[in-house]
């Protein structure tokens, strides 16, 4: 599929979304975030991919925020409406089988912080912005932004960030746990793309269920948790995966895993 304001590049088994409109820092509109939707609807399907990159074009912007000259006329309806958009998208990011890496290269703010939080873990260019601008608007997160951050950094910062609106940098970002690793700008795409070459070398149905278990297993009791890793921990033996990867430990060979 053709896309107006994304650009998709796959290669190696590893898949980069670059969201394309620096005019206007790569804001999130209706358009933008359905284009996001098909793309990762696309990206999960493919077999070929075992990973995805997510960053924005140029390097001022992750992605600034969401569209304000979009939101501005909208009444209640349309705001909720736009919200559950937002979510939706957000959610698709959470439910893929495969990891899904932000790279934060420039402003990371309201719904683009809220897409880098959707994402398995965030790296950051050294000079990267983050924040909740939205209370300074007169509204607050609507794309999950709410419940994200507080189950990544607990309710106490997330409190200060949303309610103050405004920005960190990449330090304090990383200082909180709000990402993984800060970069260098230059040397940020290359190493999310290490990473995810990484991960799409070892067995792929491994990292798919074990992504499951994590996030299904922080809404359960840490038993049920504990229960729901078995059963899935039991699932891989039957799969052509478990089979190859032991088989080519035993042989001390490099397992070549089919995702079966």
């Amino acid at each position: 599929m053709e896309f107006k304001n994304l650009i998709i590049e796959a290669a190696h088994g590893v898949a980069v979304l670059t969201i394309n409109s620096p005019k206007t820092l790569n804001a999130l509109n209706s358009e933008v975030l359905g284009e996001i939707e098909c793309a990762l609807f696309e990206l999960n399907l493919d077999e070929a991919v075992k990973a995805v990159i997510v960053t924005g074009a140029g390097d001022k912007a992750f992605v600034a925020g969401a569209d304000i000259k979009e939101m501005a006329s909208m009444n209640a309806y349309q705001g909720h409406q736009f919200g559950l958009k937002g979510q939706r998208v957000m959610m698709l990011i959470e439910k893929m089988t495969k990891p899904v890496i932000a790279a934060v290269n420039g402003y990371a703010l309201g719904g683009g912080l809220e897409l880098a939080l959707a994402c398995d873990f965030i790296y950051a260019s050294s000079k990267a912005k983050l924040g909740f601008p939205e209370v300074t608007l007169g509204i607050m997160p609507g794309f999950g932004g709410t419940q994200n951050l507080a189950r990544l950094i607990g309710p106490n910062r997330a409190n200060e960030l949303i309610f103050t609106g405004k920005m960190i940098d990449a330090e304090k970002a990383l200082a909180w746990g709000l990402v993984n690793e800060l970069v260098a700008p230059e040397e940020l795409m290359a190493k999310a793309r290490e990473t995810a070459a990484a991960i799409a070398g070892v067995g792929t149905l491994g990292v798919s269920y074990a992504k499951n278990a994590i996030a299904n297993g922080l809404n359960m009791t840490k038993e049920d948790g504990f229960r729901y890793e078995a059963s899935l921990f039991g699932v891989l033996f039957a799969t052509e995966d478990q089979k190859e990867g032991m088989a080519a430990f035993v042989d001390k060979r490099k397992a070549a895993f089919s995702g079966k």
